[in-house]
């Protein structure tokens, strides 16, 4: 088994790589690799609060609504751009909506874009 660090859109991997047949060539040490830097710890989410999570890696490219604004059932919370496109994201509850991102923030699939309550 060999070791190896890989990175990954940023994530660094520690992977070990079974090598089947073939000799072998001398394999120098690997650099040494940096951990991400921390991200900002994501607010609380309210007693009861629903989350709007992104359904896409992406940008928050605009925010429709200042914290703690009510905000109706499917209505346009927030834009996120993935893949040069814009995408609109609603929320799915009416209530007060309270923000967990800012304008610029990278996203990933599953995060908590906002809480309504």
């Amino acid at each position: 088994m060999r070791k190896f660090n890989v990175v990954v859109n940023g994530n660094s991997y520690s992977v070990e790589v079974e090598e089947v047949g073939g000799a072998s060539a001398p394999v120098s040490a690997p650099a040494p690799v940096s951990a991400p830097a921390p991200a900002a710890a994501p607010k609380a989410a309210p007693a009861g609060g629903t989350p709007v999570t992104a359904p896409m890696p992406g940008v928050v490219r605009k925010l429709s609504l200042s914290d703690g604004a009510s905000v109706q059932a499917n209505q346009t919370v927030m834009v996120v751009e993935a893949m040069k496109m814009e995408n609109d994201i609603v929320s799915s509850a009416a209530g007060t909506i309270t923000y967990n991102v800012k304008v610029g923030d990278k996203v990933e699939t599953g995060t908590v874009l906002a809480y309504i309550k």
